[in-house]
């Protein structure tokens, strides 16, 4: 799978919400995507959507028949790693250690998932 440069934003709503629809079910056809997304959507933005996504690279396209069915060419963890980057900057002036005080204080994240934090940090200081 292809990975985002770091010059590339994060995957706009309509982008984002197809490619969890591809990330989930794998390889689709536009139809499928549509009625996967749930929303109402037309599948001529669906269509127009998920070409303009191939032209990115964020997709690829194998024509089956009649029908294209479109697969995910980008990473999940990176466009993840992309939007969460995106976040940070924008919300907490770049400062990581914002985002997590946040997190804290807004009882977003439990003692259990502090622990698995503190644990995961001990275990990349030892690989260091």
């Amino acid at each position: 799978m292809r990975k985002l440069r770091k010059e590339n934003k994060p995957l706009p709503p309509i982008e984002l919400a197809m490619m969890h629809v591809l990330w989930e079910h794998g390889p689709s056809t536009v139809q499928e995507v549509q009625e996967r997304l749930g929303r109402g959507s037309a599948y001529t933005t669906v269509q127009t959507t998920l070409n303009t996504m191939e032209k990115k690279g964020h997709v690829r396209r194998t024509l089956r028949g009649k029908a294209y069915v479109y697969e995910a060419a980008l990473e999940r963890e990176t466009a993840m790693g992309s939007a969460v980057q995106d976040l940070i900057e924008r919300m907490f002036g770049g400062r990581v250690d914002a985002l997590l005080m946040n997190l804290v204080e807004t009882e977003k994240v439990d003692a259990d998932t502090l622990l698995r934090l503190r644990r995961t940090i001990a275990e990349r200081k030892e690989k260091a």
